[in-house]
């Protein structure tokens, strides 16, 4: 879908403390949150570090790269929004930083699908202001 079609999907909310992350999509580059006080690394986008609950943070620029975890194929849409992207693939990547994400998997078979896959983050510009990632082999 190109960013001038019209985007009938649900979209984010940002947040104070999630705007960063949607500020760093839509400049192509995924951004990962890490504690200043005790340097865990943490993804999704939170107020307070799990580990030692201080609400120091940073913006460290992942690298993009990891592999599969795990991953479903969706045949069903959760939102008619979805409808015709089924089926597709929803995968949980360990990313090079330590974390994990969950994103759409495009660009590979069923049949080549399989745990350890390396893949990278890719960015698609589904309207103006939203750029999601999306997670290609590689």
């Amino acid at each position: 879908m190109s960013a001038t079609e019209t985007y009938n999907k649900l979209v984010p909310e940002p947040t104070p403390h999630s705007a960063p992350y949607w500020e760093g999509l839509n400049e192509h580059k995924l951004l990962l949150q890490r504690c200043r006080s005790c340097g865990r690394m943490r993804h999704y986008p939170q107020p307070m570090c799990p580990v030692c609950h201080s609400m120091e943070v940073e913006w460290i620029e992942s690298s993009g790269r990891g592999a599969v975890h795990s991953w479903t194929v969706t045949h069903h849409p959760f939102h008619p929004g979805f409808r015709d992207d089924l089926p597709y693939t929803l995968a949980t990547v360990d990313l090079a930083e330590g974390v994990r994400m969950n994103a759409q998997l495009r660009g590979t078979r069923l049949e080549d699908l399989r745990i350890g896959l390396p893949v990278r983050v890719a960015f698609e510009t589904v309207k103006e202001g939203l750029t999601l990632p999306y997670l290609v082999p590689g």
